[in-house]
Order: C-alpha cells, then structure tokens, then sequence
C-alpha cells in the first residue's frame, strides 16, 4: 500500500487547478523535504508521449519502474510500495533527467539513454536477459532466442519472452526490438500497437 503519508499530502494537496490535480511546485517542496528527512525512497512522476502517458519511478540507485497507461497506476505504485518501499512520494524533479530524455528519444534527437538502472525488480535469468536486451543498439532487432542465447541459456526461449513480458523499464531498456523468430512482433507489455509504433521510430520496421 502506498504511504499513509503520501495519500495525505495528495489529499491535501488536491482541488488547487482543479478537481484531482496537485500543485507542482508545493508538491515538489514537500517532496524535497521529505528527502532531506530521509523519508523519500521511490520518486514518481508522469510524463506524456506520443504513445501516451508514462509514470516513472527512480531510486537513489536509478529508473527502477516506467508502467505504460494501460496499466492501473494504483496497483503500480503498490507494488512499489511492496516489492521497493513504501515511502514513495510524487517527485517531478527527480526525474526530470528521465523525462527530458523520454521526449528527445521521441523526437529523434536520442538513440541511447544515458540513465542509471536500478533493476531490482527483476531476478535471476530475466536479469539476466534483461541485460542482454538493454545492449541491443537502436534501429536493431534480436530474437527471442538470440535473448536466450546472450543470457546463457539457448534452450529458454519461453523464459526469454517472459523476461521481455515482465521488463519493469521498457523503452529505456528496449524489449521492443525483441522479435519473434522470423520477424513476427510478438508481445509487448505496452500493446503491439505501442511496440511497432516504437520500431517505426527506430526505423526498424519499414
């Protein structure tokens, strides 16, 4: 479950610009200040895209969760709560350096993101794969069994879909240039829409 803390600052906070909005610049004092404290773990944020909203999580350690707008924010931020910590806080100026990358990969001007990482939410082989896919250069393409092959073990293709299934950081760690055998898309957490939208950027599809 989210903060007990954080549900009163947002409750507090809302009806300012209108009905479910919060002010940003209180927000982000309140958010600072909690970090001087000691009591902000996990930084949220939102950001808009071409393929629609993304939330955006970090750490002390790096970008640790990007959840596409299908996904229910709610249950996003508790497993934050769960699986990270439960002192997460709406803090836009923490990932601003994201968020400002996020938007020149989209407008073509970023082939490479220059972030730090934190993937604890990913263990053992999909770590592992994970790391294989986050190497795959921009405009390029791998297979499921390339992916299984970089991780160590050839025979895991399903576990290789699996790991790409459940990417906590997709787009910055770019499931979507993993393909099927053959070229056929596959899956995508974010929806097949949003995963040939995203080679289309690339070039990667024709």
């Amino acid at each position: 479950m989210i903060s007990q803390m954080n549900m009163d600052l947002e409750a507090g906070l809302r009806g300012q610009d209108g009905p479910g909005e919060l002010d940003e610049r209180l927000l982000q004092r309140l958010a600072d200040g909690a970090g001087r404290r000691g009591l902000l773990d996990v930084a949220v944020a939102s950001t808009d895209t071409p393929i629609g909203s993304l939330l955006l999580a970090a750490t002390g350690e790096g970008l640790v969760r990007v959840a596409f707008d299908i996904e229910d924010s709610d249950q996003v931020m508790e497993q934050l709560a769960a699986r990270v910590s439960p002192r997460v806080l709406e803090a836009p100026r923490r990932l601003d350096p994201v968020r400002r990358q996020i938007e020149e990969y989209f407008d073509g001007r970023r082939t490479t993101f220059e972030l730090p990482v934190d993937m604890q939410l990913a263990h053992g082989f999909r770590r592992k794969a994970l790391g294989f896919v986050a190497a795959i250069p921009y405009g390029r393409t791998a297979s499921y069994k390339e992916v299984a092959t970089g991780a160590g073990s050839p025979a895991a293709v399903r576990a290789a879909g699996s790991a790409c299934a459940t990417n906590p950081v997709p787009i910055v760690v770019p499931c979507h240039r993993v393909l099927r055998t053959g070229g056929g898309l596959g899956g995508y957490g974010g929806g097949i829409d949003r995963k040939e939208q995203l080679l289309r950027l690339e070039g990667a599809l024709l």
